[in-house]
């Protein structure tokens, strides 16, 4: 919509003599209410024009109709424009550009961009808040990629520290020498049983040891079982042989059962990060602080940063026996993923609790003069919610990931088989469509909402075809492959094609597929999948409409209407599919 923007200045010239800047030109989408496709907001106009909005807009309604071939009509609502842009103009943007093999291909910007996500502990499966984190992060990921990035995609997993070490003593104390293979349990599932154990038992030592008399923080600090825990950790860090080789058997169970969570959720990363590898970091930058004088010290010997001035708090960044905190490790590793990938951008995908921790990160690295701390973004989001008794986790505390994952498989094969549509499948095929489904149906009802809620996530809703879900655009995706195939459709385009009228729903689906790339753009642009989603919704619902309201397709004796119509379905399919795989959607073709 150029044109607009170059012909309205050339308006403004002519009538008013005035050479204005095209950033004073706003145009957007006319409102349905009224007539036309495009609107100009007249007001920032008047200043030069020194007439009434209605005015102004009058005349250059006027101009544009008189001296555009393309501007056919125009209405004025007060202060806004209202244009009509001739058909041929939308078939030619139709026929010529969305039809093109270019369309919504962008080509590489020159910048880098990581994305950090998952950020498992090595103590307990993934749970409902890391399914949120994950598609999040790799949606993200994928939508800067669309949008001509060089995209990293990374994980820090937190391997070390008295969690983990919890498990491990549970399992030397009760395990018998429990394996994944005897026990037939994920790896991941069997570490996290004896960090529930672990909870368990300890529970029992403070309560045996408040009876005595102890108070409960007494209790909690003199259980042998946190002693030992502790006692473990610190072997550990003096490199044990008999913890250190625990350590690794029981974490290697954990990135087995990891690897196929990942797998079923289809999130991917080039590279990990392990915090047994970072811990240490981050000293050299508080000794760098120091000199800089950007952080001082106390007369214990603890190191601290003041940040009153920015309405935040004094923060400590080295404990006074010299030993790190969680800010201490994160300008360290900061500063290690800065030094690999050399990026413009990094994207932290962590929920909202650590809001805090995040400004503070971020203010200290600036305070430090590193540059690239403006390319720091904390991605917040709000935690997911499950309707009551929906689904019990095997802790009793949180859902589980896998067990989600499966209940969804599950659903989407009950309501699919309810329809009685797949009978002509094999089971391989049935199989794979109730886990494209159902996976489908977890993916866009978590992405469709600003990361910034909190959700509540109902699995029988998310399955719903002829909702606001994902089975609702893989269906009508599914709906477009079974037309085209029935028409033994053809693509033909450009300029081989011959004009035909357009209806109004024809047109409405040709100007909200010719968004498609400002749609990545605005979701790049914002770390939002919810607005690829959404307008991805509106794709699908606009079809639908446009499927009923014109003839049947297939049926259409005008050669050039027919042709024209399936090249509509047609690229709505690929739009569909092109979106949803951003999302991490597969769509299906057929159902």
């Amino acid at each position: 919509m150029n044109f607009i923007i170059t012909e309205t200045l050339n308006a403004i010239k002519q009538i008013y003599n005035e050479e204005i800047a095209e950033s004073v030109i706003n145009i957007q989408e006319t409102r349905k209410e009224f007539e036309g496709q495009i609107t100009i907001v007249v007001f920032p106009i008047v200043r030069y024009s020194k007439k009434s909005p209605e005015e102004t807009a009058t005349a250059i309604g006027q101009y544009l109709v008189q001296n555009v071939e393309q501007v056919t009509a125009f209405n004025v609502v007060k202060g806004f424009l209202n244009l009509s842009i001739a058909d041929s103009y939308w078939l030619n943007l139709f026929n010529n550009d969305l039809l093109s093999n270019d369309f919504a291909k962008v080509k590489p910007n020159g910048q880098k961009v990581m994305v950090e996500y998952s950020s498992p502990n090595t103590n307990k499966p993934l749970h409902l808040g890391h399914v949120r984190n994950n598609l999040l992060g790799y949606a993200v990921a994928e939508l800067l990629k669309a949008d001509g990035y060089e995209v990293f995609k990374v994980n820090l997993v937190n391997d070390r520290g008295i969690h983990i070490c919890k498990s491990m003593l549970a399992w030397e104390k009760w395990g018998n020498g429990e394996t994944p293979e005897s026990s037939n349990l994920k790896g991941d599932h069997l570490v996290g049983k004896y960090y529930v154990i672990f909870d368990k038992e300890y529970k029992k030592e403070i309560e045996a040891l408040v009876a005595e008399g102890q108070t409960e923080d007494e209790a909690k600090k003199n259980a042998p079982l946190i002693k030992a825990a502790q006692q473990m950790l610190l072997a550990w860090e003096a490199g044990d042989e008999h913890v250190i080789s625990l350590w690794k058997k029981m974490n290697g169970w954990v990135y087995d059962g990891f690897a196929v969570s990942y797998k079923n959720l289809g999130v991917d990363f080039d590279k990990y990060y392990y915090e047994s590898n970072t811990y240490l970091l981050g000293k050299d930058t508080v000794d760098e602080g120091l000199e800089k004088g950007v952080f001082f010290k106390k007369e214990d010997g603890s190191v601290w940063i003041d940040l009153t001035d920015e309405g935040l708090d004094q923060k400590l960044v080295l404990r006074a026996d010299g030993t790190s905190v969680y800010i201490t490790q994160d300008l360290g590793t900061a500063q290690m993923k800065y030094d690999d990938y050399h990026m413009d951008q990094s994207i932290y995908v962590v929920g909202n609790e650590q809001d805090y921790h995040f400004k503070v990160l971020f203010l200290i690295l600036e305070k430090l003069g590193k540059s690239w701390a403006k390319g720091l973004h904390h991605l917040s989001y709000g935690m997911v919610d499950l309707p009551s008794g929906k689904m019990k986790s095997r802790e009793g505390t949180v859902v589980d990931a896998d067990d989600l994952v499966a209940e969804m498989i599950e659903t989407a094969k009950q309501k699919t088989e309810a329809l009685g549509k797949i009978n002509d499948f094999s089971d391989a095929e049935k199989e794979e469509l109730y886990y494209n489904i159902g996976l489908g149906a977890l993916k866009y009802f978590l992405l469709k909402v600003e990361p910034k809620k909190r959700l509540l996530f109902d699995p029988s809703e998310s399955i719903d075809f002829q909702g606001h879900t994902g089975p609702f655009i893989q269906y009508t995706h599914a709906r477009i492959k079974s037309l085209l195939s029935k028409a033994n459709y053809k693509l033909i385009a450009g300029e081989k094609l011959v004009h035909v009228p357009l209806s109004a729903t024809e047109l409405d689906m040709i100007m909200l597929l010719a968004k498609y790339p400002e749609e990545i753009a605005n979701a790049a642009k914002a770390y939002s999948p919810a607005f690829l989603a959404n307008y991805l919704y509106e794709v699908a619902k606009v079809f639908n409409k446009f499927y009923h309201e014109v003839p049947p397709i297939v049926k259409e004796e005008n050669t050039a209407l027919k042709q024209h119509r399936l090249n509509i379905c047609k690229l709505t399919a690929d739009v569909l599919k092109s979106g949803t795989k951003i999302l991490g959607i597969n769509v299906p073709e057929r159902m």
